[in-house]
């Protein structure tokens, strides 16, 4: 069986050196971009996070601290990176979650923040747990009937995921063979999220809101309203929000700001423009109107 595409789609899987999307670092991506006239194209390389892997995450990977040290930075190839999936939708496993919000993370840093925007992304770990509900491992010993060897090589999880893939659209009749579909079928809520990290989402009413913490479910617009500060913290160098989520975030706010009616704006200025009452002012005009 073969995807039934309409531009192409790159299944990729990253290793990086911790689960942390905003503070640790992909060490390695492989990446298999299938084309619509059923070719493939792929790329792999190993990459130095300009941190320290940690010892116990070297050990599930395989790779060590003297396997990168002289590999280049993410900032080294993000150009040719950009360049690969420019045209491309994206699938991985576990993707949604983790991959796809690490990636857009390490092009922010780089200087790529808006990449990944038009893409539809489809999380073949998703479509699975709604269907069979296992790991990467068991999904290609269930689909494929196969034992998949070297998992957590990068190359071996990418290709085992598109071959899981291709047997869940033979498997399943009600799986469409079309990217637009798969991307909605594997979407991990019923929110339709603003940024990667799932920390901003719409409504049913289009309106961004908060998807975490105290002020889950409530609109940015209402936020800032009841607590105008909770923005200043959430964009603040102090926190470790992504820094996508934090530009998705200014986004909207300077929409918000956009939206005030002028009458309003002009009142505003001529407030933040008159300053503080002079109270000796004050004074002599009372004296004057009696007041």
């Amino acid at each position: 069986m073969h995807l039934n595409l309409k531009r192409p789609i790159a299944f990729f899987d990253i290793e990086a050196t911790g689960l942390n999307i905003t503070k640790d670092r992909i060490v390695e991506i492989a990446i298999i971009k299938v084309n619509p006239d059923k070719s493939e194209e792929t790329y792999s390389i190993r990459l130095n996070p300009k941190i320290e892997i940690p010892a116990e995450v070297s050990e599930i990977h395989g790779i060590y601290q003297k396997d990168i040290e002289n590999a280049p930075t993410f900032e080294d190839v993000a150009e040719k990176i950009s360049q690969f999936i420019a045209d491309a939708d994206l699938a991985g496993y576990n993707s949604n979650k983790f991959d796809i919000p690490m990636l857009a993370e390490e092009f922010a840093r780089a200087g790529f923040e808006t990449i990944l925007e038009n893409k539809k992304f489809v999380d073949v770990q998703n479509i699975f747990h709604k269907k069979e509900q296992r790991t990467l491992s068991a999904a290609y010993a269930f689909y494929c009937k196969g034992e998949l060897e070297n998992a957590h090589n990068a190359f071996v999880d990418t290709r085992a995921t598109l071959d899981v893939l291709l047997k869940q659209l033979e498997k399943y009749d009600d799986l469409q063979n079309d990217i637009d579909f798969l991307a909605d079928f594997s979407k991990g809520g019923n929110l339709n999220l603003v940024d990667f990290a799932g920390r901003l989402a719409r409504d049913e009413k289009g309106n961004v809101v908060y998807n975490f913490g105290k002020h889950k479910n409530k609109s940015v617009a209402n936020v800032t309203k009841e607590e105008p500060g909770y923005y200043g913290w959430f964009i603040s160098d102090s926190t470790d929000f992504p820094a996508y989520t934090k530009m998705k975030l200014k986004e909207e706010m300077n929409r918000i700001k956009a939206e005030i009616p002028v009458e309003q704006k002009s009142v505003e200025k001529q407030k933040k423009e008159a300053g503080p009452i002079d109270l000796n002012q004050l004074e002599a005009l009372k004296a004057k109107f009696g007041k």
